[in-house]
């Protein structure tokens, strides 16, 4: 099937084709017809597959046959909520890149950006606006834009907004919309909170799920190294110097653990910057596009940078921290493996965090495969014990465990020698015991 069939303007077709695209991803095929008959939707689809182009494209084309040119300024027709700053850019981009040939404009509006400047932009008009519901809701507060005119809404990463707490912005914002619109609703996973919010907003939609709930990418190999977390450092950096990384994605829990791990890997002679909530806009944005044009070889990323972020051809992602949330490993280890292209994702698993790795492989229902070589005493990942209470959240009331490894493993003298020298002792294999 080509993008020919599935009834695009020719315009976007000529769009699409100077992209170098010409043939659709099943969520494309499956989703655009039903946009274009203006119907509502509720898709999901494993990431990496093409969401976003399965949306913008019709998205573009319906707001297009309606559009009234001589209208100053623009009323907004079309409204594009997601979780991420990260994620509101990318999809701005698309919808750009596809609409250069259309009298569309698109702003985007997401918090750590100026809000004057962002109301000054509004001011003049725009066709379609991306946004991230709290700054949206700023600018409602504010009396700063209008909803009214609303005729395609499309909440993108449905799920992982309602992860980030977003629902009370995302309800208060659909009072200010249109009753008689169309709605489309796109989630990575289709979990029963997802199709309880599609309930509310949905009218009769046509439902549509291209791969299997919780699946990873098919071209993506996964391993894990059992390590005590106070050598986990040592291990990543011998990894990407001794393979010559040239881009590796890492995943931290916390802030402050993404710009510690950062200097330490920069002590180590490894060009790296880090992503995360704190940051300002501009530096968020710069760490990515350096990143991007292989500035810095590694970026230390907080989960913001779980959804949304289109690196092409990623070849590595490494979960320096497993994730909370089970779900978060399926979205993390996606960043890689996407349009067709190969991916490794590794997994630096402490005891202590034994009992994240236990859900997230019954969330797979297999085993990761473990890697034992690491130039340490083989760690144990067994669970052990009685439950213990865990800090509330997504996970609450699910079971937490004592580990059976409570002594830290001794490595050999030469392991402890200090590798601060040149390049080829910094990345030296730890000794074997």
């Amino acid at each position: 099937m080509s993008f020919v069939s599935l009834g695009l303007s020719d315009a976007l077709l000529k769009a699409v084709a100077d992209q170098g695209y010409t043939t659709p991803t099943p969520i494309q095929v499956k989703a655009i017809p039903v946009i274009l008959a203006g119907k509502d939707i509720l898709a999901g689809a494993q990431t990496g597959t093409g969401k976003t182009a399965g949306f913008s494209l019709p998205l573009l084309q319906r707001l297009t046959e309606n559009a009234d040119l001589t209208l100053r300024p623009r009323k907004i027709r079309g409204l594009v909520l997601v979780p991420t700053r990260e994620l509101a850019a990318q999809v701005y981009e698309s919808i750009a890149t596809y609409g250069k040939y259309l009298p569309l404009q698109t702003q985007v509006i997401v918090g750590g950006a100026s809000i004057t400047m962002q109301t000054r932009q509004l001011r003049h008009g725009c066709d379609i606006v991306v946004a991230t519901p709290g700054r949206l809701m700023d600018h409602i507060n504010q009396k700063n834009i209008s909803l009214g005119n609303i005729e395609l809404l499309v909440l993108d990463e449905a799920d992982r907004m309602l992860d980030m707490g977003f629902l009370p912005e995302i309800r208060r914002i659909l009072a200010y919309l249109p009753k008689n619109r169309q709605s489309l609703l796109f989630s990575a996973t289709m979990l029963g909170v997802i199709k309880t919010l599609a309930a509310t907003i949905l009218n009769h939609p046509i439902e549509v799920e291209v791969a299997k709930q919780n699946a990873t990418a098919d071209l993506v190999s996964e391993c894990v190294y059992g390590i005590n977390k106070d050598y986990k450092r040592e291990l990543l950096s011998f990894l990407i110097g001794s393979n010559n990384w040239q881009q590796v994605l890492i995943f931290v829990r916390t802030k402050h653990g993404a710009d510690r791990l950062e200097k330490q890997l920069i002590k180590d002679g490894i060009r790296a910057a880090s992503l995360h909530g704190d940051k300002t806009q501009g530096a968020r944005t710069k760490a990515l596009d350096y990143f991007k044009t292989g500035k810095v070889t590694a970026l230390v990323a907080t989960d913001i940078a779980a959804r949304g972020l289109d690196i092409e051809e990623l070849p590595h992602v490494v979960n320096y921290d497993l994730p909370q949330v089970a779900e978060d490993y399926i979205h993390r280890i996606g960043r890689t493996g996407r349009a067709g292209s190969n991916g490794a994702a590794l997994s630096l698993v402490c005891p202590e965090e034994a009992y994240l790795l236990e859900a997230i492989e019954k969330l797979l229902k297999r085993q990761i495969p473990r890697i034992s070589d690491t130039g340490y005493e083989p760690v144990s990942l067994r669970v052990i014990d009685a439950p213990k209470k865990i800090a509330p959240g997504k996970n609450s009331g699910k079971k937490d465990y004592r580990h059976a490894d409570k002594k830290t493993p001794q490595r050999s003298n030469e392991a402890n020698k200090d590798t601060r020298g040149n390049r080829s002792k910094k990345y030296a294999k730890p000794a074997s015991r």
